[in-house]
Protein backbone atom coordinates (compact mmCIF):
# COMPACT_ATOMS: atom_id res chain seq x y z
CA UNK A 1 0.00 0.00 0.00
CA UNK A 2 1.31 3.45 -0.88
CA UNK A 3 0.43 6.65 0.90
CA UNK A 4 -0.68 9.60 -1.16
CA UNK A 5 2.20 12.04 -1.06
CA UNK A 6 1.14 15.51 0.12
CA UNK A 7 2.42 18.43 -1.94
CA UNK A 8 5.32 20.43 -0.57
CA UNK A 9 4.04 23.34 1.51
CA UNK A 10 5.30 26.86 1.03
CA UNK A 11 6.69 26.66 4.59
CA UNK A 12 8.78 23.63 3.75
CA UNK A 13 10.09 25.18 0.54
CA UNK A 14 10.93 28.47 2.25
CA UNK A 15 12.75 26.79 5.16
CA UNK A 16 14.61 24.46 2.80
CA UNK A 17 15.89 27.40 0.77
CA UNK A 18 17.01 29.24 3.88
CA UNK A 19 18.81 26.19 5.26
CA UNK A 20 20.60 25.60 1.98
CA UNK A 21 21.88 29.16 1.97
CA UNK A 22 22.86 29.09 5.66
CA UNK A 23 24.71 25.77 5.76
CA UNK A 24 26.35 26.16 2.38
CA UNK A 25 27.46 29.77 2.56
CA UNK A 26 27.73 30.70 6.21
CA UNK A 27 28.15 27.64 8.41
CA UNK A 28 29.96 25.03 6.31
CA UNK A 29 33.40 25.59 7.84
CA UNK A 30 32.06 25.59 11.41
CA UNK A 31 30.02 22.44 10.73
CA UNK A 32 32.99 20.66 9.21
CA UNK A 33 35.04 21.48 12.32
CA UNK A 34 32.26 20.40 14.67
CA UNK A 35 32.02 16.97 13.01
CA UNK A 36 35.78 16.40 13.02
CA UNK A 37 38.32 15.89 15.79
CA UNK A 38 39.42 19.52 15.61
CA UNK A 39 39.42 21.15 19.09
CA UNK A 40 36.36 23.35 19.64
CA UNK A 41 35.11 25.60 22.43
CA UNK A 42 33.21 24.40 25.48
CA UNK A 43 29.75 25.09 24.08
CA UNK A 44 30.41 23.40 20.75
CA UNK A 45 32.03 20.50 22.58
CA UNK A 46 28.70 19.77 24.30
CA UNK A 47 26.95 19.87 20.93
CA UNK A 48 29.54 17.49 19.49
CA UNK A 49 29.11 15.09 22.41
CA UNK A 50 25.32 15.19 22.20
CA UNK A 51 25.29 14.62 18.46
CA UNK A 52 27.68 11.69 18.78
CA UNK A 53 25.44 10.06 21.39
CA UNK A 54 22.32 10.58 19.31
CA UNK A 55 24.00 9.18 16.20
CA UNK A 56 25.07 6.06 18.11
CA UNK A 57 21.50 5.62 19.33
CA UNK A 58 19.90 5.91 15.91
CA UNK A 59 22.45 3.57 14.35
CA UNK A 60 21.84 1.06 17.17
CA UNK A 61 18.18 1.00 16.12
CA UNK A 62 19.17 -0.22 12.66
CA UNK A 63 20.39 -3.75 11.89
CA UNK A 64 24.05 -4.45 12.56
CA UNK A 65 24.32 -6.25 9.23
CA UNK A 66 22.95 -4.08 6.42
CA UNK A 67 24.35 -6.11 3.55
CA UNK A 68 22.01 -6.04 0.57
CA UNK A 69 19.99 -3.17 2.03
CA UNK A 70 19.57 0.34 0.68
CA UNK A 71 19.70 3.15 3.24
CA UNK A 72 19.02 6.87 2.87
CA UNK A 73 21.00 9.28 5.05
CA UNK A 74 18.64 12.23 4.79
CA UNK A 75 20.53 15.39 5.65
CA UNK A 76 23.90 13.66 5.76
CA UNK A 77 26.02 16.74 6.54
CA UNK A 78 29.66 15.68 6.55
CA UNK A 79 28.77 12.00 6.27
CA UNK A 80 29.69 10.52 9.65
CA UNK A 81 26.57 8.32 9.79
CA UNK A 82 26.87 7.45 6.09
CA UNK A 83 30.35 6.03 6.58
CA UNK A 84 29.22 3.84 9.48
CA UNK A 85 26.24 2.58 7.48
CA UNK A 86 28.57 1.66 4.62
CA UNK A 87 30.82 -0.20 7.05
CA UNK A 88 27.80 -2.34 7.93
CA UNK A 89 27.42 -3.28 4.29
CA UNK A 90 24.62 -0.95 3.25
CA UNK A 91 24.22 0.66 -0.13
CA UNK A 92 24.02 4.24 1.10
CA UNK A 93 22.53 7.25 -0.61
CA UNK A 94 23.66 10.29 1.37
CA UNK A 95 22.05 13.62 0.52
CA UNK A 96 22.28 17.13 1.92
CA UNK A 97 21.14 20.57 0.84
CA UNK A 98 24.69 21.94 1.09
CA UNK A 99 27.03 21.05 -1.81
CA UNK A 100 29.94 22.28 0.33
CA UNK A 101 29.20 19.85 3.15
CA UNK A 102 28.63 17.03 0.66
CA UNK A 103 32.08 17.74 -0.78
CA UNK A 104 33.57 17.46 2.73
CA UNK A 105 31.71 14.18 3.24
CA UNK A 106 32.95 12.81 -0.06
CA UNK A 107 36.54 13.72 0.77
CA UNK A 108 36.35 12.09 4.19
CA UNK A 109 34.88 8.89 2.78
CA UNK A 110 37.65 8.82 0.16
CA UNK A 111 40.24 8.83 2.94
CA UNK A 112 38.74 5.68 4.43
CA UNK A 113 38.44 2.20 3.00
CA UNK A 114 34.90 3.04 1.82
CA UNK A 115 35.73 4.95 -1.33
CA UNK A 116 32.83 4.56 -3.72
CA UNK A 117 30.61 2.77 -1.19
CA UNK A 118 28.45 5.84 -0.55
CA UNK A 119 26.56 7.77 -3.20
CA UNK A 120 26.88 11.37 -1.99
CA UNK A 121 24.51 13.89 -3.51
CA UNK A 122 23.42 17.47 -2.93
CA UNK A 123 19.71 18.15 -3.10
CA UNK A 124 16.38 17.53 -1.41
CA UNK A 125 16.02 14.42 0.73
CA UNK A 126 12.41 14.07 -0.48
CA UNK A 127 13.32 13.78 -4.16
CA UNK A 128 11.41 10.74 -5.52
CA UNK A 129 14.23 10.16 -8.01
CA UNK A 130 16.34 8.83 -5.14
CA UNK A 131 14.29 5.64 -5.29
CA UNK A 132 13.22 3.26 -2.55
CA UNK A 133 14.98 2.25 0.65
CA UNK A 134 14.93 -0.35 3.38
CA UNK A 135 15.79 2.19 6.07
CA UNK A 136 16.05 5.95 6.43
CA UNK A 137 18.03 7.91 9.00
CA UNK A 138 17.20 11.60 9.34
CA UNK A 139 19.22 12.95 12.24
CA UNK A 140 18.54 16.59 13.11
CA UNK A 141 17.52 17.33 9.52
CA UNK A 142 13.84 18.06 10.31
CA UNK A 143 14.37 20.06 13.50
CA UNK A 144 14.25 23.37 11.63
CA UNK A 145 10.77 22.84 10.16
CA UNK A 146 7.38 23.57 11.67
CA UNK A 147 5.70 20.37 12.88
CA UNK A 148 3.15 20.13 10.02
CA UNK A 149 5.97 20.47 7.49
CA UNK A 150 8.17 17.92 9.28
CA UNK A 151 5.33 15.39 9.48
CA UNK A 152 4.43 16.01 5.83
CA UNK A 153 8.07 15.33 4.92
CA UNK A 154 7.93 11.98 6.71
CA UNK A 155 4.66 11.23 4.90
CA UNK A 156 6.40 11.86 1.59
CA UNK A 157 9.29 9.56 2.52
CA UNK A 158 7.27 6.72 4.01
CA UNK A 159 5.80 5.26 0.77
CA UNK A 160 9.36 4.61 -0.46
CA UNK A 161 10.60 2.89 2.72
CA UNK A 162 10.26 -0.84 3.35
CA UNK A 163 11.23 -1.24 7.02
CA UNK A 164 12.04 1.74 9.24
CA UNK A 165 12.67 5.45 9.62
CA UNK A 166 14.79 6.70 12.51
CA UNK A 167 14.70 10.45 12.94
CA UNK A 168 14.93 13.25 15.46
CA UNK A 169 12.90 16.24 16.53
CA UNK A 170 13.54 19.00 19.03
CA UNK A 171 11.45 18.26 22.14
CA UNK A 172 9.58 21.20 23.57
CA UNK A 173 11.41 22.14 26.76
CA UNK A 174 11.25 25.52 28.56
CA UNK A 175 14.75 26.43 27.35
CA UNK A 176 14.07 25.55 23.71
CA UNK A 177 10.74 27.37 23.83
CA UNK A 178 12.48 30.56 24.99
CA UNK A 179 15.22 30.19 22.36
CA UNK A 180 12.59 29.67 19.67
CA UNK A 181 10.73 32.80 20.76
CA UNK A 182 13.86 34.92 20.83
CA UNK A 183 14.93 33.60 17.44
CA UNK A 184 11.71 34.84 15.87
CA UNK A 185 12.53 38.38 17.01
CA UNK A 186 15.97 38.51 15.42
CA UNK A 187 16.52 39.96 11.94
CA UNK A 188 16.80 37.18 9.36
CA UNK A 189 20.43 37.93 8.57
CA UNK A 190 21.41 37.48 12.23
CA UNK A 191 19.71 34.19 12.86
CA UNK A 192 21.35 30.85 13.25
CA UNK A 193 19.10 28.16 11.76
CA UNK A 194 16.19 28.20 14.17
CA UNK A 195 15.15 25.00 15.88
CA UNK A 196 11.41 24.43 16.18
CA UNK A 197 10.45 22.64 19.42
CA UNK A 198 7.64 20.08 19.19
CA UNK A 199 5.56 18.44 21.89
CA UNK A 200 6.05 14.67 21.84
CA UNK A 201 2.33 14.00 22.28
CA UNK A 202 1.57 16.15 19.25
CA UNK A 203 4.25 14.43 17.19
CA UNK A 204 2.82 11.02 18.06
CA UNK A 205 -0.74 12.06 17.23
CA UNK A 206 0.39 13.56 13.96
CA UNK A 207 2.33 10.46 12.97
CA UNK A 208 -0.58 8.19 13.83
CA UNK A 209 -2.93 10.29 11.72
CA UNK A 210 -0.51 10.50 8.78
CA UNK A 211 0.99 7.01 8.77
CA UNK A 212 -0.99 4.71 11.05
CA UNK A 213 -3.38 3.46 8.38
CA UNK A 214 -0.43 2.36 6.24
CA UNK A 215 0.97 0.10 8.97
CA UNK A 216 3.56 2.43 10.50
CA UNK A 217 4.01 2.33 14.26
CA UNK A 218 5.95 4.54 16.65
CA UNK A 219 8.49 2.51 18.59
CA UNK A 220 11.43 3.44 20.75
CA UNK A 221 12.24 6.98 21.71
CA UNK A 222 15.11 8.57 23.58
CA UNK A 223 16.05 12.12 24.52
CA UNK A 224 19.67 13.26 24.50
CA UNK A 225 20.60 16.43 26.32
CA UNK A 226 24.21 17.56 26.57
CA UNK A 227 24.74 21.21 27.38
CA UNK A 228 23.49 23.18 24.38
CA UNK A 229 22.36 20.07 22.50
CA UNK A 230 18.85 18.70 23.00
CA UNK A 231 17.24 16.28 20.59
CA UNK A 232 14.82 13.37 20.72
CA UNK A 233 15.12 10.28 18.58
CA UNK A 234 12.06 8.38 17.41
CA UNK A 235 11.87 4.98 15.71
CA UNK A 236 9.17 4.33 13.11
CA UNK A 237 8.69 0.81 11.82
CA UNK A 238 6.53 -0.60 9.07
CA UNK A 239 4.55 -3.75 9.74
CA UNK A 240 3.90 -5.53 6.44
CA UNK A 241 0.22 -6.13 5.82
CA UNK A 242 -0.84 -9.73 5.52
CA UNK A 243 -2.64 -10.68 2.35
CA UNK A 244 -5.83 -12.68 2.92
Amino acid sequence: MHLAQPPESTGYVRTRAWLEEYFDRRAAAAWAALTSETPVGRIRATVREGRAQMQRTLLDWLPTNLSGMRVLDAGCGTGTASIELARRGAEVVAIDLSPTLVAVARDRAAQSSLRGRVDFRSGDMLDPALGTFDHVIAMDSLIHYEMPDALAALSRLAPRVRASIVWTFAPRTPLLAVMHGVGRLLPGRDRAPRIVPMREAGVRRGLQAALGDAGWTVGRTVRVQRGFYTSQGLHLSLTPRRTP
